[in-house]
């Protein structure tokens, strides 16, 4: 329970820390880091709808392959 406490600590202690950089940084550095923030997001979210394509691609084969499965053990019942 100790380590949990002391990690959230120094968690919030860096992020207390780099709020107090961003606040005393210049307005262009303060720029700078917005747009490293926006880029960081803009990729996450492509990595994201890249991964969801994959995953719906994946589906979709495998839908018709169950379907083309469900389909000849019909006509195989239907033949006998």
């Amino acid at each position: 329970m100790g380590n949990k406490t002391n990690g959230l600590l120094a968690l919030l202690g860096l992020g207390a820390l780099a709020y107090w950089k961003y606040k005393k940084s210049t307005p262009e550095q303060q720029q700078a880091v917005k747009d490293k923030i926006n880029s960081a997001k803009d990729n996450l979210n492509k990595w994201g709808n890249d991964l969801k394509d994959k995953a719906n691609d994946v589906a979709s084969q495998a839908q018709s392959k169950f379907d083309e499965a469900k389909t000849k053990v019909e006509d195989t019942a239907t033949n006998l």
